[in-house]
Formats: structure tokens, C-alpha cells, sequence
């Protein structure tokens, strides 16, 4: 449901904040469109932190470490990984806003290196104990999966309630991921809203806690 519009140039970071604790979220047309659309989903799809399905090869992936992680090392470039593609809902205001929560520890990134290359992430906002997934990107073979799965074990650890992906798709199903309705989503916002929770608390994890908790929990 579209629930109403702003121009990008005239919506403050301590608005957007205010949306997401209200239970919607911006989005743009397109890159070139200076309007941003508040959107509420009936269904919201959303994360359950102890339900993330690690299949057998993304378990192998992992456990080889064939990728490194890190968070909050290159938020920017993250941002710039989610909308090189052809269409996308990031036009330059929302980019400068979340620039803006990055810097007052609202937003937050987690990479996926291959080397040197950055070869994927997930960038969202944090309210609270609530993630708010915005999204996500991939350059090699199962990058994003893994970029999800260190960001479920490090919601998980660091207190977090809710991972909401705002809609969802057949990827995110395959992963765990499930919808529910706006009025439950709400619910577990308000209760989200009043835990404290640090996304960029301590290390990275290593690939053995993390296939050993999700392995616990899955």
C-alpha cells in the first residue's frame, strides 16, 4: 500500500526514522525520480532470527571460507553494489539519507570480499531491536546468501528481535524468510522498539560459530 509521497530533497533523517518506527518505508520509482513513495505492505515479509535455513553448500561455502566478512567497512560501496542494476528504487536522495543515519550510527552494512573485491553486502536501518533489511547485492556465486547469513547470526547475537526484508521473494522463501500481516508486523515492531541492540558490537564471527549456532537453531 502506498500510503503517500515526499520529494527525496525535503525528507530528514529524523523523519525516515520516524516512518520506520511507524512501520513504512520509502521507496523511489526509479533513480531519476526526486519523489519518494511511502509504502505499509499488507503482508510484510520478514527474517525469523532462529529460523535461517543454511542449506548444505551454503554450509560448505561458509565452512571454506571462500569469502571474508566485514562490517560498516565500506557502507558506500554497498549502497552503490544495490543499485547498479538496471532498475532501482535508490535515487540520490535516499542515498545522501542513508549516508546521513550511516554516519549517525542508524545504518549499517555487511560485506562479502573475494580478495580484495567487493563481492557482495546487505545494508540496512536499525531502530531499537529491529533491522530493517533495506538491501542487497551479489557479484559472485552465493555472496548475498552468505551476507544474510552472517547478518541473521549477528542480529541473532547482538540482541536483535526483528529482521524485517519488507517484501518477499522466492530467494529470501529459500532461505527462511516468511511474510506476515501488517498488524502482527506492528506488533513485533512495538515490542522491537524497546530492546537495545548494537549491530556493530564486536568482531565479525567466525565461520565455525556461525555454522554451529546456525546449525542450533535451524
Amino acid at each position: 500500500m502506498d500510503t503517500g509521497k515526499i520529494m527525496a530533497n525535503r525528507l530528514s533523517a529524523e523523519l525516515l526514522l520516524s516512518g520506520y518506527a511507524r512501520g513504512i518505508f520509502p521507496m523511489a520509482a526509479s533513480r531519476d525520480d526526486p519523489e519518494l513513495h511511502w509504502f505499509a505492505p499488507r503482508m510484510r515479509g520478514v527474517i525469523p532470527l532462529q529460523n535461517f535455513h543454511i542449506s548444505r553448500s551454503l554450509a560448505r561455502v561458509i565452512r571454506h571460507e571462500t569469502f571474508t566478512i566485514s562490517t560498516n567497512r565500506a557502507f558506500g560501496a554497498v549502497i552503490e553494489g544495490c543499485a547498479d542494476r538496471e532498475e532501482t528504487w535508490i535515487n540520490s536522495g535516499l542515498r545522501r539519507l542513508y549516508d546521513e543515519l550511516h554516519a549517525a550510527g542508524f545504518a549499517h552494512s555487511l560485506e562479502v570480499w573475494r580478495g580484495a573485491e567487493l563481492a557482495g553486502g546487505v545494508f540496512g536501518v536499525t531502530l531499537g531491536g529491529a533491522f530493517f533489511g533495506e538491501s542487497m547485492f551479489s557479484r559472485a556465486p552465493n555472496a548475498s546468501k552468505v551476507a544474510l547469513a552472517y547478518t541473521v547470526d549477528r542480529l541473532a547475537c547482538a540482541g536483535f528481535a526483528l529482521f524485517d526484508t519488507q517484501y518477499l521473494t522466492p530467494h529470501l522463501a529459500s532461505l527462511g524468510a516468511v511474510e506476515i500481516p501488517r498488524a502482527e508486523y506492528e506488533r513485533r515492531l512495538a515490542e522491537a522498539l524497546e530492546i537495545e541492540a548494537n549491530f556493530a558490537t564486536g568482531p565479525v564471527a567466525s565461520a565455525h560459530s556461525v555454522l554451529q549456532r546456525m546449525t542450533q537453531t535451524s
